[in-house]
């Protein structure tokens, strides 16, 4: 088994344990430095990020394989990559670029298993006479029609 395939299947074990929480991006590079971004269903906190490491670091043998190791939530300004990340985030405002280079930065109201949901406000000019005004708006994005997303934090 190689060491990658040995880190994977801890990593498996670990989560398997903690359902609510979830790998968003696995790495290890050529010096052994293992890299491990996780996200969960009501966020991670310090203590998901030491255990995760713990239930990997104990049993790794330094001896046979030397490594470091970091296990960290996915960062707010992180783009969102499954499902189960939008899925968390709804109710809360998104910037989307499609892949036709259009952006929107709207509310996420649904998320499926296809697409996502999107509602904002938008200035238009009136149909009948001159100025503008504000008109509710709605798209249904689909998930290969997305190329980023990321969460607007709002305070």
């Amino acid at each position: 088994m190689t060491f990658k395939n040995k880190v994977q299947e801890l990593l498996d074990v670990a989560l398997a344990e903690r359902p609510e929480l979830f790998l968003v991006d696995l790495s290890i590079n050529d010096a052994n430095k293992i890299s491990i971004n996780l996200d969960g269903d009501q966020g991670v906190n310090l203590q998901d990020c030491i255990d995760i490491s713990r239930s990997i670091e104990n049993n790794l043998d330094r001896e046979e394989q030397d490594f470091s190791l970091e296990v960290a939530s996915a960062g707010v300004s992180s783009p969102l990559k499954f499902v189960r990340q939008y899925k968390k985030n709804i109710g809360r405002t998104l910037k989307v670029k499609t892949n036709s280079s259009e952006e929107i930065e709207a509310k996420l109201v649904a998320a499926d298993e296809d697409k996502i949901t999107l509602e904002w406000q938008a200035r238009e000019p009136k149909k009948i006479g001159k100025g503008k005004e504000t008109v509710q708006k709605k798209a249904e994005i689909l998930y290969q029609n997305i190329k980023e997303a990321i969460v607007i934090v709002s305070f």
